[in-house]
């Protein structure tokens, strides 16, 4: 599906009518505060739900508890794989392009900027980092998983801050349309997919074809469970390139808050790289993935690493073409990836499982096996026409 300027302007009166049901009726009997409680104890799949535990949020985690029917298995596999190859990488472009890429929507900025959990940004990386470990899980959709219990979490979160912010009149419907609405959902779930493989383009990753595809419908599937309508989003990496274009042309921008959001993460990452001497390396990296303008817009330091990062891309292509040749150089990049990542996860979470919850309140001051065929290497789509 290719989307017209009116298409997205219709995807921002919608929001998840399932969650948000599931939200205003939490509030209306005052059963937020007993929700979240027993919900600390709902984080594997198939578990029994505990006693006491509101029947509107049985009824919601009922009807939330499987994936959808039409997802291909086969695919999820590869998709699994696609990560276990490029975990390292993938984390890279999660942490330094996606996440500044939602910083640089201002309405998206400010709106993050509304919840408490924001003043603590490790808290906010080490969700989505853990959110992405057990996605990719071999047993990710079967009972005793944590990734379905975790997503029908997050599916709530969002719909309790539309709750807030539309009941408390603190968000212009008219001019943005319903919080948290269609076309914002459909642009995060690009920027966790399409913009994350843009950036392992960027970085000089070798990609086949099928991983690249297998990866996106991952994050269909994640889509679907967060309560975006599939029937809207970009069916192909062609579609979804038309889509990502559209989106950030049409609200991409400065802000106070994404600047803000922007330096609470840089602070985050320099504290968890040891020393001093490679924190530059973090800004520069950021700067290499989202491009001079918008990093110049989200008030990204320019270092004197910015020239060197570019060289990354020549020396990961030379470490992919080691992995792509070799099998124990293979293995032993993968282990290397994959100790990297738990590294950085486990200095974000200090060893935590994170919890998400429904908030109560908002911040007041709102205002595939991993060897490649050259032949069959991925490489972007072409841009969308202006």
């Amino acid at each position: 599906m290719i989307h017209t300027a009116a298409s997205m302007d219709a995807l921002r009166r919608s929001g998840d009518e399932l969650a948000d049901a599931t939200v205003a009726t939490l509030f209306e009997r005052g059963e937020v505060g007993t929700f979240n409680t027993l919900m600390r104890y709902v984080s594997t799949a198939g578990a029994p739900l505990p006693d006491g535990l509101p029947e509107v949020a049985r009824e919601y985690l009922e009807a939330t508890r499987v994936p959808p029917s039409w997802v291909d298995w086969e695919e999820m596999e590869r998709a699994r794989l696609f990560f276990i190859d490029n975990n390292v990488h993938i984390t890279t472009a999660l942490s330094f392009a996606a996440m500044p890429a939602c910083y640089l929507v201002p309405h998206v900025a400010r709106l993050l900027s509304a919840t408490h959990g924001l003043q603590y940004p490790s808290k906010r990386m080490a969700e989505t980092g853990q959110f992405t470990v057990y996605l990719m899980q071999p047993d990710a959709f079967e009972a005793g998983s944590r990734f379905i219990p975790a997503a029908q979490k997050v599916r709530l979160l969002h719909a309790s801050i539309r709750h807030h912010l539309t009941r408390e009149n603190r968000w212009d419907g008219d001019a943005l349309g319903t919080p948290i609405c269609q076309e914002d959902m459909i642009g995060g779930q690009m920027f966790f997919s399409m913009l994350v493989l843009d950036s392992l383009h960027r970085l000089g990753i070798h990609m086949s074809e099928e991983g690249a595809r297998a990866y996106y419908y991952a994050w269909r599937v994640v889509g679907a469970m967060l309560g975006v309508d599939q029937d809207a989003v970009p069916a192909s990496l062609d579609e979804a390139r038309h889509f990502l274009d559209r989106y950030m042309l049409r609200h991409m921008g400065p802000s106070e808050e994404g600047a803000h959001l922007t330096r609470q993460l840089i602070d985050l990452y320099e504290e968890v790289v040891p020393g001093t001497l490679f924190d530059p390396v973090v800004s520069a990296l950021i700067r290499h993935l989202v491009g001079d303008t918008p990093a110049d817009w989200l008030r990204v330091p320019r270092t004197s690493w910015d020239t060197l990062v570019k060289a990354v891309p020549h020396l990961l292509g030379v470490l992919e073409t080691l992995e792509d040749r070799s099998p124990l150089g293979a293995w032993a990049l993968d282990r290397l990836g994959h100790l990297s990542s738990v590294f950085a996860l486990s200095s974000l979470t200090r060893g935590r499982v994170m919890h998400y919850a429904v908030p109560e309140h908002l911040r007041k001051d709102y205002g595939v096996p991993g060897s490649v065929s050259g032949s069959r290497r991925w490489t972007p789509p072409a841009p969308a026409p202006a």
